[in-house]
């Protein structure tokens, strides 16, 4: 998401043909290599993996719990609602500690989006007012995108939940259509699947020198069809223990531009949450417009550990609901 400049998500470059020789050498590299080769030449690896890993996150570091007040003028927030364009990916949890329990992952935006405008711009109710289905995301200086970024770590969320045991719902994935989903079909898959926790994963794309990450909370909205009166506090709880967990396991520090240095920051203007019955959450992970935090999420070890973070966060809630 954006709070200045223009969003938008440019198509990923088209990758030259292989010449004839780069062929002949590659059949020769052992078959397992060739296939990790092949692999993250697709982009399987999350493609934009340029850095280092960073070093280990200081431990023991916590974030306040203090709510903030609401920012205005963020302009790559999905703010609308409409039909859905899509069926989410579901797949059943097996045994662990989070048997029974379901998490939603929202990836924020969709590559495709920028390709559609007129579907992605038509207003829709959240609840306070009406805003646009959704947005394009924005990208790095390089063009690595939100979108892409969004997805990566919505995987890696859900195979660390899985391996708990939790039954984990996408609201879209690899094969989702085009565009979309818009942000209040993307509420009502959490709702739907009864979430006893949802996530909407998102990446900032604010001026060059704002760094860090936040926690978005929903505020206390009573209007048209959104009413958040009953999940504000367990959101709450929810945000607070992510924003601690991913501080002490990627390093990134909350936000020096929204928050007040809490790493929260509480919104009634984002139809997923405004529209959302069940206990969720945005997180912007780091500013992609920023050099410093842009070579952390174009590192596929970075997300590893932001998933890890998130993950950690959401047990924990999970474990103490």
């Amino acid at each position: 998401m954006s709070y200045v400049g223009p969003d938008f998500d440019p198509p990923q470059p088209r990758r030259p043909r292989r010449r004839p020789l780069t062929v002949a050498l590659a059949a020769l590299v052992p078959g397992a290599l060739l296939g990790w080769v092949v692999y993250e030449a697709v982009g399987g690896g999350g493609g934009a993996d340029r850095t280092a890993s960073p070093a280990p996150a200081p431990r023991g570091s916590a974030v306040s719990s203090a709510p903030a007040s609401s920012p205005s003028g963020k302009t790559g927030s999905g703010g609308g609602d409409g039909k859905a364009s899509g069926s989410p990916s579901a797949r059943p949890g097996g045994s662990g500690p989070l048997k029974g329990k379901v998490v939603v992952i929202d990836p924020g935006h969709n590559p495709g989006n920028f390709r559609h405008t007129a579907e992605i711009n038509r207003p829709v109710d959240i609840g306070t007012n009406r805003k646009e289905c959704d947005t394009t995301g924005t990208s790095t200086n390089d063009g690595y995108t939100e979108a892409r970024f969004t997805l990566d770590v919505a995987h890696r969320l859900r195979d660390l939940l899985e391996g708990q045991g939790a039954t984990v719902r996408l609201t879209r994935d690899g094969d989702s259509p085009a565009w979309g989903p818009c942000v209040d079909e993307r509420a009502r898959i959490g709702n739907t699947a009864r979430a006893d926790a949802a996530i909407s994963i998102h990446a900032d794309g604010s001026a060059p020198g704002d760094r860090g990450f936040h926690v978005i909370l929903p505020g206390s909205v009573h209007a048209g069809a959104a009413d958040t009166r009953a999940i504000v506090g367990p959101s709450h709880d929810l945000g607070v223990r992510i924003a601690g967990d991913f501080l002490r396991e990627t390093g990134e520090p909350p936000s020096n531009y929204l928050g007040d240095g809490t790493g929260l920051v509480t919104r009634t203007d984002l139809g997923g949450l405004n529209l959302s019955t069940v206990p969720k959450v945005f997180i912007e992970c780091g500013n992609m417009r920023d050099s410093k935090d842009a070579a952390l999420l174009t590192s596929g070890a970075w997300r590893q550990r932001a998933a890890q973070g998130i993950s950690e966060g959401i047990v924990s809630f999970l474990r103490a609901s």
